[in-house]
């Protein structure tokens, strides 16, 4: 089993930053791939794609969020970072850390085995 805490979501102003944690817990094989989802207020069982890494690359970005968001991980640690910059209202969900052994489509927040709680970030303009 794997346990997946994130930390670091918050208010922030639009153009601000945030950076968002994921540290994971158990076997480390299955956390061999991880990623970011985003679920938008209204928008209730509809997970987005954010960004995923596997455990020494490749990453992969949304297009909405390239150039803004960058994904990093620290393997030994086994934790997941999510920089955030130049922020905007439209970013403003749950955001969720998903982990897998190997998923086939990297984007598909079904082929994910592990999730965390979720943590909230809001951006106002």
């Amino acid at each position: 089993q794997v346990q997946l805490v994130e930390s670091g979501g918050g208010l922030v102003q639009a153009g601000g930053s945030l950076r968002l944690s994921c540290a994971a817990s158990g076997r480390t094989v299955s956390t061999n791939y991880m990623a970011w989802f985003r679920q938008a207020p209204g928008k209730e069982g509809e997970r987005d794609f954010v960004a995923s890494m596997g455990w020494r690359g490749p990453t992969y970005y949304a297009d909405s969020v390239k150039g803004r968001f960058t994904i990093s991980r620290d393997n030994v640690k086994n934790t997941v970072y999510l920089q955030m910059n130049s922020l905007k209202p439209e970013d403003t969900a749950v955001y969720y850390c998903a982990a897998d052994p190997s998923p086939v489509r990297v984007m598909v927040a079904a082929e994910y085995d592990y999730w965390g709680q979720g943590t909230q970030v809001t951006v106002s303009s």
